[in-house]
């Protein structure tokens, strides 16, 4: 028996993470001299804010640093993520409630794993985010996709929901702002998806990660502020990485029900203990410090928005509705398929991503990915020349082929 065979069918059934597949092979190419310039990571291009660095300085020069910690987190930082949420949510919990864990995708896993059964059905709007399906079914449970497109400002509604519903259901995931579509509902949409979801019983899990990032007249609303009785079925996970620019610090939360919490705090006390202490420190330092440095970083995604907004629909055969948050923008790229490039011809947009890496070294993630083919997820989280040279790069190929 070879050692592939030997692996668990649980572990031959997911699938990697393309965002973090174009981002390692765009850094090979990279390495080997290639001017490539990555359109896929989901990650700010600023450094974290020194104020927080220096806290993860001190921190690990202190002796209880450098010992186990409680499983739930630091008890000042589960404090400070409270009052942080009542601060920007208006969402009001208890210290209790929060439980510390190793970035979003361990909050994300954790909530599927406390709260699925085998055969469970999860609805999940697409585009969805690569790990959703992944921490789904590695919970046993079945995700049930729930379709959106540009023509709904990738949203959906409560007619859609109640069509896939099943005496299965048991769990609605809910992402707003979006990634990879940049989507924000607005609060009379969030309104009736909560209502909805209350009424029939169902648990929302609500990622607010990209919170702090809206642009224009778009507003974030947490779903358990706008629909007070969801709060008691409700999950939110949120974190550090996005508004902190803090990636690979891998600092998330998740907020639940007392029970909930009690039950995710008793997994990860044998999935990994406690979440790294200093890394904790700087988190706390974060959640409690200034806003300063997240309103200029938001001010540059937002310059780079319009910019990549404006550049996509410049280019023939792209077209793109404008993002409202996060920092993506989600194009429908039917327009570059089936037509000559550069002398290749793609059917698909993962031919096509493959094609632009191969030809231009400009790298983006397929929509593919996200259970959406046709289209293609585009970070703005990169430097203005950046930005521009690759978008134009595209434009050129298009224009000359």
């Amino acid at each position: 028996m070879t050692n592939r065979e030997s692996m668990s069918k649980r572990t031959h059934a997911v699938e990697p993470s393309a965002t973090l597949a174009i981002t390692a092979k765009a850094n090979q190419l990279r390495a080997e001299g290639k001017p490539v310039i990555g359109f896929g990571a989901g990650e700010p291009d600023f450094p974290t804010p020194s104020p927080i660095v220096d806290a993860a300085i001190q921190a690990a020069r202190d002796p209880k640093s450098h010992r186990y910690s409680p499983a739930a987190g630091q008890p000042a930082l589960r404090d400070a993520i409270a009052s942080k949420t009542m601060r920007d949510s208006s969402l009001g919990v208890d210290a209790s409630q929060v439980v510390v864990t190793n970035g979003g995708k361990q909050a994300v896993y954790l909530t599927c794993q406390v709260l699925l059964d085998p055969g469970d059905e999860v609805l999940l709007p697409s585009p969805y985010w690569v790990t959703y399906p992944e921490a789904i079914s590695l919970a046993g449970g079945v995700p049930v996709i729930v379709h959106s497109d540009e023509t709904s400002r990738f949203t959906v509604d409560i007619d859609q929901l109640e069509a896939a519903v099943t005496e299965r259901t048991k769990m609605l995931i809910f992402v707003s702002p979006s990634n990879p579509t940049g989507a924000v509902y607005s609060a009379e949409e969030i309104t009736r998806v909560g209502e909805w979801a209350a009424e029939r019983g169902i648990w929302v899990m609500t990622d607010e990660i990209y919170e702090h990032l809206v642009y224009g007249d778009a507003v974030f609303h947490s779903m358990p502020v706008l629909v007070p009785e969801m709060a008691e079925r409700c999950v939110v996970v949120n974190g550090v990485a996005k508004t902190y620019a803090m990636t690979g610090w891998r600092v998330g939360w998740m907020i639940a029900p007392n029970e909930i919490a009690s039950g995710a705090v008793r997994m990860q006390s044998h999935l990994t203990s406690n979440v790294n202490n200093v890394a904790q420190a700087a988190a706390l330092e974060a959640v409690t410090g200034s806003l300063e440095a997240v309103d200029a970083m938001r001010v540059a995604f937002d310059r780079r928005r319009q910019t990549m907004y404006g550049i996509l629909n410049g280019i023939k055969g792209v077209s793109c509705i404008e993002p409202q948050g996060a920092f993506y923008a989600f194009p429908n790229m039917t327009g570059l398929l089936n037509r000559p490039l550069a002398g290749r011809t793609a059917t698909t947009t993962m031919e096509l991503a493959a094609l632009l890496l191969e030809e231009i070294n400009v790298a983006i993630v397929p929509g593919e990915a996200f259970g959406a083919q046709g289209y293609a997820r585009f970070s703005f989280a990169l430097s203005d020349e950046d930005l521009s040279e690759g978008l134009g790069r595209i434009a050129d190929l298009v224009a000359t082929s």
